[in-house]
């Protein structure tokens, strides 16, 4: 389970949405969650001697608040891709995952459910 999900027990009102492992073109390979409040990426080690996989550290934890755009993007290697606001500005991350359509929806349904 990813360290953000562990430590947002707390909240009550945070249930996960969806999470799957994929790449992202500047951080690499890890794990993907979306929550009802936000969305999370968990960098990932493995080892090919036993095929083990073990999770690192969050390396986003982005409210859903802050996500400004959410699109699908390329032909062959398909993307979901986010928008979010940063304190430089605005960042775009864009993720390799096994369903693109389904998870770019399932990111805007999110964001229109906080409303």
């Amino acid at each position: 389970m990813p360290k953000l999900l562990e430590s947002s027990k707390k909240d009550m009102d945070e249930k996960k949405l969806k999470q799957e492992d994929c790449h992202e073109d500047t951080l690499g390979q890890g794990v993907l969650t979306l929550t009802t409040k936000r969305i999370a990426f968990d960098k990932t080690r493995s080892r090919i001697m036993d095929f083990s996989k073990h999770m690192g550290e969050t390396i986003l934890d982005i409210p859903l608040s802050d996500v400004t755009h959410t699109w699908r993007e390329g032909l062959l290697m398909k993307k979901a891709c986010i928008s979010t606001k940063t304190s430089d500005g605005e960042q775009t991350y864009k993720f390799g995952v096994f369903n693109v359509g389904g998870w770019v929806d399932d990111i805007q349904d999110a964001i229109d459910d906080l409303d």
